[in-house]
């Protein structure tokens, strides 16, 4: 009886920061890799705009096929330029990573309600803290050095077994790869 109780002390545990995340009202972003399903739960809370961007763009299918261009092991991988990196049209090697999308850029939303740990998925940027659109990443390791630099926009709650296996890049040639692995399919479940 007593093991019992500890394994569903653990399982209660161990679901809190996902429950947490769904609680904050929240969809859940579901990107299909070539291994299987990452689930990520988003938070609106935290960055309101960057979510209703991301959201917006699945919906629209802006994010299918679209390449993992830069991964560093043991920090992040990144994708989402949705105007260079889809593998299926208009794939520029060249210039993956340099674009967005079509609407305007986004406001900082900085937070210090969250810190960038393993699975958090935080929205990327130029140099102007106001400068992300579309492109984000996905932390493989915590990187506390971001914290307060960059909006955080969801954590992954199931499949981060599959984002450790996406294809790294060249830490020569800052976390470029060559024939990238990509998000085969982005979709938005939930009830917002």
């Amino acid at each position: 009886m007593r093991s019992a109780f500890l394994a569903l002390a653990l399982a209660f545990v161990t679901a809190l920061p996902a429950a947490r995340a769904f609680a904050a009202g929240g969809d859940t972003m579901v990107i299909t890799l070539k291994d299987g399903d990452v689930r990520i739960a988003l938070r609106p809370d935290l960055a309101p705009k960057h979510v209703a961007r991301i959201e917006e763009l699945a919906k629209e299918g802006a994010y299918d096929n679209v390449a993992f261009h830069r991964v560093i092991g043991g920090f992040m991988a990144q994708t989402g330029d949705v105007q260079f990196g889809d593998m299926k049209e208009g794939f520029d090697p060249q210039r993956v990573g340099t674009g967005g999308s079509d609407k305007p850029d986004l406001p900082a939303e900085f937070s210090d309600k969250e810190h960038f740990v393993r699975g958090t998925v935080g929205m990327a940027r130029a140099q102007d803290p106001d400068s992300a659109n579309s492109q984000f990443f996905i932390m493989f390791a915590p990187s506390p050095n971001l914290d307060g630099q960059y909006t955080i926009v969801g954590k992954v709650v199931s499949g981060m077994e599959l984002v450790d296996r996406i294809k790294k890049g060249d830490e020569m040639d800052n976390g470029a790869v060559s024939d990238p692995d990509r998000m085969i399919k982005v979709r938005i479940e939930g009830g917002n």
